[in-house]
């Protein structure tokens, strides 16, 4: 088929990408900081405003900023991003933006700022935005609590959805585990460690049975996960412990997986006598399947010719994404658009300045695409 050029040429340069990104990462922006996220809010509102012409919708949910580009009656095509990140205020000083040898580092360089300006970027390059939405949320990094009903309701209807997570290699993420995400809590019963230790319920104790079974619940051979991460327990030194707090991380590539751990992690019982055990949290983020994204995968090494990029593959990857819950929802999702470099959410997290253009490019290309009327992305 015939697929007509989305971009004017010459028009995007990769010191404009590299400018945008500089000014969003220099807004520091802390998933757990709702005035932190409000005031890069503010900063991506103006950028887009700036490229987009036009200002976004602000939504507020529970105090969290999120905002939405919407172009014509409908959406037939979502781009999805997010510009909160994992990193406290003051990381600027110990890990400033720069540029160095190609290379692009700074606090969310990599995941997912990079992405966000590519957004931004491809929308503003398109002749004809009628059936593009842009959604920008604000609390990817914590589990999207407060952005998940937000994120299937923008989707609802949608051809595709594009997200621009970032990518090590270049790769598209053709399928993502589903995540669980729990807090166990055991409560015991205090008691002095020395005199009468016999009258206390040891917290601890139970916290110790409960890490072995919860580690119990993986099967390798379904590529399932159930790992305790953080645990705490106990008050002082001579102090029988009465609470203790176990949080367990759950990954797997099929919902029925999914249920199996959670109905196994609220049936637990502990085995230490009067050791009580409750559960929060449960399944955060269902598979993104590669059934869901197959189509993309194969537009996107179609248009991917034209901008150096036809070589690019699909991997399986471990980690959710806001992209998970459009999948979810039965709508097509290409998940891996974003920045290709490496090091999130540690110091060395950074992004190839000479992949971010032809990406932007590209997601343009596969906007213009995917919102025309007649879908024939899909033949």
């Amino acid at each position: 088929m015939s697929i007509p050029s989305s971009l004017v040429a010459g028009a995007l340069t990769e010191a404009t990408l590299v400018s945008t990104i500089r000014r969003l990462i220099e807004c520091e922006s802390p998933s757990g900081d709702d005035a932190a996220v409000a005031r890069s809010a503010d900063v991506v509102a103006e950028i887009g405003a700036e490229l987009l012409g036009v200002e976004p919708e602000r939504l507020v949910i529970d105090g969290c900023t999120h905002l939405r580009w919407r172009f014509g009656a409908e959406t037939r095509v979502l781009l999805l991003t997010h510009h909160d990140t994992v990193w406290p205020h003051g990381t600027l000083d110990r890990l400033p933006f720069g540029v160095v040898d190609g290379v692009l580092r700074g606090p969310g360089s990599f995941d997912m700022k990079t992405g966000l300006a590519m957004v931004l970027h491809a929308v503003a390059e398109l002749d004809d935005r009628d059936g593009v939405t842009i959604l920008v949320t604000g609390d990817e990094e914590t589990g999207s609590v407060r952005s998940r009903a937000l994120i299937e309701e923008t989707a609802r209807g949608a051809g595709a959805v594009l997200v621009t997570e970032a990518s090590e290699g270049g790769a598209w993420k053709g399928a993502r585990k589903g995540v669980g995400m729990y807090e166990v809590a055991v409560r015991g019963k205090a008691a002095h460690a020395g005199l009468e230790p016999e009258k206390g319920v040891n917290a601890t104790v139970a916290l110790a049975h409960l890490v072995l079974a919860v580690g119990a619940l993986a099967d390798a051979d379904d590529g399932t996960t159930v790992t305790p991460t953080r645990a705490d327990a106990g008050t002082t030194g001579n102090t029988v412990p009465a609470e203790a707090t176990l949080r367990i991380d759950v990954r797997a590539w099929s919902a029925a997986e999914l249920d199996r751990v959670d109905a196994a992690l609220r049936a637990y019982v502990s085995p230490v006598p009067g050791a009580v055990v409750t559960v929060h949290g449960g399944i955060n983020r269902p598979p993104l399947s590669r059934e869901m994204s197959q189509a993309l995968a194969a537009l996107a090494a179609r248009l991917g010719a034209r901008h150096g990029l036809g070589d690019v593959r699909a991997v399986d990857v471990g980690g959710g994404s806001d992209g998970n819950f459009t999948a979810g929802a039965g709508v097509p999702t290409l998940d891996g658009m974003g920045a290709v470099g490496g090091g999130a959410h540690a110091d060395d997290e950074h992004a190839i300045v000479a992949e971010i253009l032809p990406r932007t490019r590209l997601l343009a290309d596969m906007a213009a695409e995917i919102s025309r009327t007649d879908g024939s992305w899909q033949n």
